[in-house]
C-alpha cells in the first residue's frame, strides 16, 4: 500500500436522473453505497454536503468512456458535473473511467435476486462503489491518485 493516501473520498455516479454517492473508509479497505441524489440544480450542493459531513478529502467522479475508450453522449456531461463539484466544494476531484461499472452493479443486483425494475433506485449507488472501489485499487497498486485531476476554477 505504498504511496496510498489516506482519508475519505467519495464515488460519484452521474447520471442524467439520478446522482448515485458512495464513500470509503479513511484506509480505502471498502466502499459503501451512501446515498441517491435527484439529479436536479440542488444536485451539487446536496453532493458538497455529503462531502463534508464524511469528511472527504477527494471526490472522485465516474468518466464514461466507451469500451475503445472515446467520449460518449454523456462524457462532456460528467465533466461539467465534476468542474461544477470541484468549483463548489474546493476539494480535489479527479475524472476516473467508469467503464461497464454500471453493467457490474446490475450484475452484482441480479445475482442478489433483485430486479431491474426493483434496483432502479440503488443501482447508482451500487455503480458509485464499483467505481470507487477501482480507483482505490489502483491507487493501491500504483501508488499514484487514479484518474484525471479537475482543475479548480478561480472564484
Amino acid at each position: 500500500m505504498t504511496g496510498f493516501r489516506r482519508g475519505t473520498r467519495l464515488g460519484i455516479d452521474v447520471g442524467k436522473a439520478r446522482v448515485g454517492v458512495a464513500k470509503c473508509d479513511p484506509d480505502g479497505l471498502l466502499a459503501t453505497p451512501v446515498e441517491t441524489v435527484p439529479r436536479d440544480d440542488g444536485s451539487v450542493a446536496r453532493i458538497t454536503a455529503l462531502a463534508g459531513e464524511h469528511s472527504a478529502f477527494e471526490l472522485y467522479v465516474g468518466l464514461p468512456l466507451n469500451l475503445r475508450g472515446e467520449d460518449t453522449p454523456s462524457t462532456q456531461d460528467a465533466r461539467d458535473f465534476a468542474a461544477a463539484l470541484a468549483s463548489a466544494t474546493g476539494l480535489g476531484v479527479r475524472l476516473v473511467d467508469e467503464r461497464l461499472s454500471t453493467v457490474s452493479a446490475h450484475a452484482a443486483l441480479r445475482s442478489s435476486g433483485r430486479s431491474q425494475r426493483s434496483s432502479r433506485s440503488i443501482v447508482d449507488q451500487v455503480a458509485a462503489v464499483v467505481l470507487l472501489q477501482q480507483a482505490l485499487d489502483v491507487e493501491k497498486s500504483t501508488g499514484r491518485p487514479p484518474g484525471i485531476p479537475v482543475p479548480q476554477e478561480p472564484a
